[in-house]
């Protein structure tokens, strides 16, 4: 018996170890998602700024985009802004900002006294097309072809490094097909 008891703590040791070390190397920002070469979900959500305004998939067609999940309540989100806007005022990209489990006022604060690098935003209040995307968290950002296809989800802050190395080259082969 008092052999079993200095079994198991070596046996869960070694299979804690063996977890661990699986992880090790790989790209924690990279997590899969069953909707690369999928059309982004159904839905019909309003325009942050007029409520009034709604939008569906349609503001994805004609050109590649950057879909932004974002909340005033993400640190991270606060630590990326700058980043976005100067994807969209200096590099051009279109964004469209999906504001996940907010509040309408505080984000229209965020985004006047922050700027916005929105082409358009949509409220998400409920995270409804947040959870059809497979949102864990904000921010989240994906790239969505000129048909309304997500191509690629990354997880976590976009800056200038990420752009270069992981975005753009996607984005710009999807600006190359016809």
């Amino acid at each position: 018996m008092k052999r079993l008891f200095l079994f198991v703590p070596v046996v869960l040791a070694v299979t804690l170890g063996m977890v661990l070390l699986a992880g090790i190397g790989k790209d924690p920002t990279h997590l899969e998602s069953a909707l690369i070469g999928k059309p982004v979900p159904a839905f019909e959500l309003a325009k942050l700024e007029s409520p009034d305004v709604t939008f569906n998939t349609d503001v994805f067609k004609g050109q590649v985009s950057l879909l932004n999940v974002w909340g005033t309540w993400c640190p991270s989100c606060r630590d990326e802004h700058p980043d976005l806007i100067w994807l969209a005022q200096d590099k051009g990209v279109p964004i469209i900002g999906l504001n996940y489990k907010d509040n309408r006022d505080q984000a229209l604060q965020w985004l006047r006294r922050l700027g916005d690098p929105y082409q358009v935003n949509l409220f998400d209040p409920q995270g409804r097309l947040g959870f059809d995307l497979g949102v864990y968290g904000a921010p989240e950002t994906y790239i969505i072809d000129k048909n309304g296809i997500v191509r690629y989800r990354h997880v976590g802050v976009v800056n200038k490094a990420v752009w270069r190395e992981k975005l753009e080259p996607i984005v710009r082969s999807y600006q190359k097909e016809g």
